[in-house]
């Protein structure tokens, strides 16, 4: 199958209170007695997607999505100067999956995850693989150190030297030389909203620009949004700050407690921010795993990659 499957609507949604304040939006759409299936969307702070709807056949899955905490429809929003992050972390963010699937009454269910969302659902298939009966990964990265460095201290620079140099611009003289997230992080908080608001459309110019070749010379469509670019900048210099709070390699380390979940890694040979060697490494530490490698595609959507992801999905249907 190439084609994606027809829009479709949730036939649930509501707020799940998760503690610290805050209330996560969810939503359930396609068969209420399919096979489960949740998506862990990226970012950190990029929110749920309709278009993540149309690659699970609405017959034969129940899908879940969720806004991870300060994001999309979650309250307290990012964008909001007096939104405190403290309780916005990724161990955090395991337990209110985990609450959400009590929450839907469902035992076990497939997780799928893309960029950091494969982060995400690694870390949340170690803690709990007797909830997890298959798993989905794409654009894979495994929050290791070196990965947030790649991305985000300059490493990526190498492909893209005139977007680093502006990102870098964007910052005082004296901290362009330091630790860029550091530097970008404090601007965000500044007491002058437009302070704040250039530091994030700079920031999302640079996530705009290195996720596929050639680079995209203005702000992706979903950055247009102001309140959108600030809590995504927020919540992503957050945890890349924390290094995800994960110590370093542990979930590469960890990846005996998939060795009974099947699982299908989909990359882009040339994904710029999360280059095809990650998904390598992880499929050597998870033998169940199969590694899809598309070859004309990077970290944005495709037409190869989506065509794999549904071939993914429709062969996990039919398995509980």
């Amino acid at each position: 199958m190439t084609d994606s499957y027809p829009t479709i609507e949730p036939n649930e949604h509501g707020m799940l209170e998760v503690g610290e304040g805050n209330r996560v939006y969810w939503e359930t759409c396609g068969n209420p007695r399919g096979k489960p299936a949740v998506v862990l969307h990226g970012g950190p702070g990029s929110g749920s997607s309709p278009q993540f709807r149309r690659l699970f056949d609405p017959g034969a899955y129940r899908l879940v999505q969720f806004d991870q905490r300060g994001c999309g429809r979650s309250t307290p929003h990012a964008s909001a100067l007096d939104t405190n992050l403290a309780s916005n972390n990724t161990t955090n963010l395991i337990a209110d999956i985990e609450l959400l699937r009590r929450h839907l009454n469902i035992d076990r269910w497939l997780v799928c995850g893309g960029s950091w969302g494969s982060t995400l659902a690694l870390a949340y298939a170690e803690a709990h693989p007797d909830r997890v009966t298959e798993m989905i990964l794409f654009g894979v990265t495994t929050g290791r150190r070196s990965e947030f460095d790649w991305t985000f201290r300059g490493g990526l620079a190498v492909f893209f030297p005139e977007q680093w140099d502006r990102l870098r611009a964007g910052v005082p003289v004296a901290e362009r030389d330091g630790d860029i997230v550091e530097a970008y992080h404090r601007l965000l908080y500044d007491p002058d909203a437009t302070v704040r608001q250039r530091a994030a459309e700079a920031w999302c110019m640079w996530e705009s620009a290195t996720p596929d070749w050639p680079p995209q010379t203005g702000l992706a469509e979903r950055f247009m949004d102001p309140d959108y670019r600030l809590a995504f900048a927020r919540i992503v210099t957050h945890y890349v700050r924390h290094n995800a709070w994960l110590e370093d390699d542990r979930l590469l380390r960890d990846a005996n407690a998939l060795a009974d979940i099947p699982g299908i890694l989909v990359n882009g040979r040339f994904d710029f921010q999360a280059p095809m060697a990650n998904a390598w490494e992880l499929k050597r530490v998870w033998p169940g795993a199969e590694l899809v490698i598309v070859d004309d595609a990077g970290h944005g959507a495709s037409t190869g990659l989506t065509r794999e992801l549904l071939r993914a999905t429709d062969r996990f249907r039919a398995a509980r």
